[in-house]
């Protein structure tokens, strides 16, 4: 795959299998000046046994599917594959994703005139993977609850 994004056939055949229902969000801010911990627990329901989540990100820890292990060998830096779903999904990701200084997903500045950190995020829809894994289609909503420690 040359691209990060998806295509539009890809994204017609991945919604006609996932109801997305929700995701739990944690970002762990105190981890250093150039990553920060991301977990994400999505829950949603499938007719297959196997997709992906999206996610940019330079380091994936753990990926728990419906409480098992799953490799992180898989990850190409930006999908990580699920297999062994069944109809009712639970998926647990643990990352290290990158601040960015571009404006897409989570910038992180440093003033130099006070010296402290500020963050932003401009989050257009495609940038929502640059800090937590997700279903990035637009049309596979579900609501969210973010938690964040800084």
């Amino acid at each position: 795959m040359d691209s990060a994004n998806i295509t539009r056939a890809e994204a017609r055949e991945r919604a006609g299998h996932l109801e997305v229902d929700s995701y739990e969000v944690e970002l762990d801010l105190t981890t250093g000046a150039t990553t920060f911990r991301s977990t994400t627990t999505v829950r949603f329901t499938a007719d297959t046994n196997s997709t992906w989540l999206d996610l940019i990100a330079p380091r994936l820890i753990r990926v728990t599917v419906n409480g098992t292990d799953a490799p992180v060998d898989s990850f190409d830096g930006r999908r990580i594959p699920l297999t062994g779903l069944t109809a009712a999904n639970v998926v647990t990701v643990v990352a290290d994703c990158a601040y960015m200084n571009t404006g897409e997903g989570l910038h992180r500045f440093v003033d130099p005139v006070d010296d402290e950190a500020y963050l932003y995020s401009q989050f257009e829809t495609a940038d929502a993977r640059r800090m937590y894994a997700c279903f990035e289609q637009p049309h596979l909503k579900a609501s969210f609850q973010l938690t964040v420690t800084a």
